[in-house]
C-alpha cells in the first residue's frame, strides 16, 4: 500500500497532480498496489483527485479529515468515522476566543465560521467548499462534526500548538499547514486510520509506504514500513522519516514509486 498526503506532497503548489506522478501511480495500481490518499481535506475535496488517479476503478480508499473518516472511492461507503462532540467543539471555540484565533468546522459540505480571514480564504481555495459566515458559531454547531481548525499567523499558531495539547490532552492536535492547527477526536490521526485500513485489507505494516510533508503526516510516516518526506517538509521534522525525496513541485512521489514499487 502506498499512502499519500495531498497538499504540498502529491499535489504541486497549484493543486495539480503532475503528469509523471499520475503515470507512475497508474502503473503501480496495475501491479496490484493499493494507492490511498490521506489528507486533512474533507472527503468531497479529495474525490475528484482520487478519480483522476482511477482509485475508484481499482477499489481503493481515502482517509479524509486527518483520519476521522475512511471511505471507499468507488461507492463512497464510509468504513470508519469518528467525530468531535458538540461539547468538545464548543470548548474549542471558547479556547479560540481566549487565544484570539479564528476557528472553522464543517457542516453539510460548508465551511462554518463567525469570522473572515485570509487563512479561511486559503481553505476555501484548497477545498472548493462554500464558506458560511454565521452570527453564532455555537448556535450553528448543534451536532457533532469531524474536526475543527484554528487559524492564525504561523509564528503565533506554532506557540499555541503545545498549549492546546496541554489544555485539551483528550483531543488529537496537529499542524497541517503553518496557519492550520487541526483538532480531531482523541486517538484520531492518519496512522490510526491507516492501521484500520491495512488490517481490513490484510496488508502488513512493513508493506506500507507513506509520503507526507507536515506535522499531521508524522504519525503515518512513523507507522509505515517506509516513511518518506518530500523535500519541502516542515524543517523541524526532516529527521523523522526514513527517506527524503524531491519536493512536491518536482515529482517526489514519482521518485518513491519508481525506486521502490516499479523498479
Amino acid at each position: 500500500m502506498l499512502v499519500l498526503d495531498m497538499d504540498d506532497t502529491l499535489l504541486t503548489d497549484d493543486h495539480k497532480i503532475s503528469d509523471l506522478n499520475k503515470k507512475v501511480l497508474l502503473e503501480a495500481q496495475a501491479k496490484g498496489i493499493y494507492v490511498v490518499l490521506a489528507s486533512g481535506r474533507p472527503t468531497s475535496a479529495m474525490t475528484a483527485y482520487a478519480k483522476e488517479l482511477e482509485l475508484d476503478l481499482n477499489d481503493s480508499y481515502m482517509i479524509s479529515f486527518n483520519g476521522a473518516i475512511v471511505s471507499s472511492v468507488k461507492d463512497d461507503v464510509v468504513l470508519f468515522e469518528q467525530k468531535l462532540t458538540v461539547e468538545q467543539i464548543h470548548d474549542l471555540y471558547d479556547y479560540s476566543i481566549r487565544k484570539n484565533t479564528h476557528i472553522i468546522t464543517y457542516l453539510d459540505d460548508e465551511i462554518i465560521s463567525e469570522t473572515d480571514s485570509e487563512f479561511i480564504e486559503i481553505e476555501k481555495e484548497i477545498t472548493g467548499m462554500a464558506h458560511l459566515k454565521v452570527a453564532s458559531f455555537k448556535d450553528t454547531i448543534n451536532r457533532p462534526t469531524v474536526k475543527c481548525i484554528l487559524l492564525e499567523e504561523p509564528s503565533y499558531l506554532k506557540q499555541l500548538e503545545s498549549d492546546l495539547k496541554a489544555t485539551m490532552p483528550h483531543l488529537s492536535v496537529s499542524m497541517s499547514k503553518p496557519f492550520f492547527l487541526e483538532v480531531a477526536q482523541n486517538g484520531i490521526d492518519k496512522a490510526a486510520s491507516l492501521r484500520f485500513l491495512a488490517q481490513k485489507l490484510n496488508i502488513l505494516q512493513e508493506e506500507i509506504i507513506a509520503v507526507g510533508n507536515a506535522g499531521n503526516d508524522l504519525t503515518m510516516i512513523e507507522y509505515a514500513g517506509l516513511g518518506v518526506w518530500v523535500d519541502n517538509v516542515t524543517p523541524e521534522l526532516r529527521d523523522k522519516a526514513d527517506l527524503i525525496v524531491a519536493s512536491n513541485n518536482y515529482d517526489g512521489v514519482a521518485e518513491v514509486v519508481q525506486k521502490y514499487l516499479l523498479n
